[in-house]
């Protein structure tokens, strides 16, 4: 396939300065392929050009949960609501792990696709959403050792689960709306590339993975909220343990709002700076 024409066969591409909002999404949609093209490589890279290969899709989020659990739950014998602690915190792994890798993967994927940006024209919008796709592989990985898990500590899948996807789709957008914004800066300017670590493990600290957000005092809760990480994590354990789990509502509802704002000024500042990105890359 070449990506510079598009996916039909003598059609006629015109290249014009100023396209319209419209036109833009329409270009997306017709570059698709070129989009499939870029999430297979990765998927090849990341499983297929490595000595581990889909076990480490499995080590990171299970190596964390043992040292979480040991820590929070043995040492510090924080509050678990009900489930085993091992399950509470790999439940959590699950979509923080998802985001971690897709924020780092999607802001450093303009760079790192620098050649193929200043060869051809194509929505550039579909490099760092291509390069979400192999995130959502890994947690398809993931979450299948979390059943081992519940089976192994003999916990039963509750109804709510079926509310899953919700809660993974706000972390998906999330990490989308957070992976645009830094990807474009990180091409304006390249210290963003040290800056996009920090925010990962600074962010591990201030979400709830190894411990349960009910050991935050409710008057600090709707401020806790502001992270959408809380709120996503909160679901996910409240769809997968059931029982005693608790949701907070108006921190879920404070997680959606801010991650949709985050998600409309990603997207707007990554297509206003877009078409610099060839000639300063």
């Amino acid at each position: 396939m070449n990506p510079g024409t598009g996916n039909h066969a003598g059609e006629e591409i015109i290249i014009e300065a100023g396209r319209t909002e419209g036109r833009y999404w329409h270009d997306v949609w017709r570059y698709r392929e070129l989009f499939y093209f870029l999430a297979w490589r990765d998927i090849l890279v990341r499983y297929k050009q490595t000595a581990i290969g889909i076990a480490w899709s499995i080590l990171r989020p299970l190596t964390t949960m043992v040292v979480f659990t040991l820590v929070f739950g043995t040492f510090a014998g924080l509050p678990s609501q009900g489930a085993p602690y091992p399950v509470m915190v790999y439940a959590a792994m699950l979509p923080w792990q998802f985001f971690a890798t897709a924020l780092t993967d999607s802001s450093n994927s303009l760079v790192s696709n620098s050649n193929l940006l200043s060869k051809v024209y194509f929505p550039r919008l579909i490099v760092p959403s291509s390069s979400i796709i192999v995130c959502v592989v890994d947690f398809l990985i993931s979450l299948a050792l979390l059943f081992l898990l519940m089976c192994w500590y003999g916990v039963l899948p509750h109804w709510r689960i079926l509310t899953l996807p919700l809660f993974f789709l706000l972390a998906l957008f999330f990490a989308f709306g957070s992976g645009l914004l830094l990807a474009a800066l990180n091409v304006k300017y390249h210290d963003f590339r040290y800056v996009v670590p920090f925010i990962v493990q600074f962010g591990l600290y201030v979400s709830p993975v190894g411990f349960s957000s009910s050991v935050v005092p409710e008057q600090w809760r709707l401020i806790y909220s502001l992270n959408p990480m809380v709120g996503v994590i909160d679901g996910f354990r409240w769809a997968i343990l059931g029982g005693g789990q608790k949701l907070h509502w108006q921190g879920l509802m404070l997680a959606t709002a801010g991650t949709a704002l985050l998600l409309v000024i990603g997207i707007r500042y990554f297509r206003k700076t877009e078409q610099a990105f060839a000639d300063i890359i």
